[in-house]
């Protein structure tokens, strides 16, 4: 009785943390390509509009501060939308930890005293 509750819940689990991982990842991805692409259109607005501003009249330097100031609102948009898809991945991280602790903890204590015993021994070196 005790072994079918746990191959059912660990399937659902395991399943959706694939799933999870794969859909965030691919949209972590694509947010980061846009952040680059609009920083680096944000880094060129910015350049054209310091080699111009000796140059150019007040209506030209309106308009590529304008060009500038939506590049940079775009860039901040995709730099949240980043941040929320790495936050997204690291609670789906620890829920993923926390459910294999649960359901295996003499191995999870074996392995952090293992690892103990390794960094103690790297430091015991210095």
């Amino acid at each position: 009785m005790d072994q079918t509750p746990q191959s059912t819940t660990a399937k659902p689990n395991g399943g959706g943390v694939a799933n999870g991982k794969s859909h965030s990842h691919n949209e972590s991805a694509e947010a980061r390509e846009k952040l680059m692409g609009d920083l680096k259109q944000a880094v060129q607005d910015a350049e054209t509009w310091l080699r111009n501003a000796a140059s150019a009249n007040s209506e030209d330097l309106g308009m590529v501060k304008a060009k500038f100031e939506d590049t940079l609102r775009t860039a901040k948009r995709d730099l949240l939308k980043l941040e929320d898809s790495m936050i997204a991945r690291g609670k789906m991280a620890a829920q993923a930890t926390d459910h294999y602790v649960h359901d295996n903890p003499w191995k999870s204590v074996a392995t952090g005293a293992a690892i103990g015993v390794i960094v103690g021994l790297l430091v015991a070196r210095r």
